[in-house]
């Protein structure tokens, strides 16, 4: 996913060199997206590997 962002990101870079406006304007947008989602997943993994490991250290 950061991948398509770094994507998007190159992509908005290419057209707003060429004075693409628009075009620019939405890769950046959907370059600004894809960062956002990866950010949240990215947290909401580190935070569920931390309560399965902090679970699997018990004793039953």
């Amino acid at each position: 996913m950061l991948g398509w962002a770094l994507t998007f990101f190159v992509i908005a870079l290419i057209a707003a060199f060429f004075g693409m406006g628009g075009i620019a304007a939405m890769s950046a947008d959907i370059g600004q997206l894809l960062i956002g989602l990866f950010l949240i997943l990215l947290i909401v993994g580190i935070v569920a590997g931390g309560i399965r490991r902090a679970g699997s250290g018990r004793a039953p």
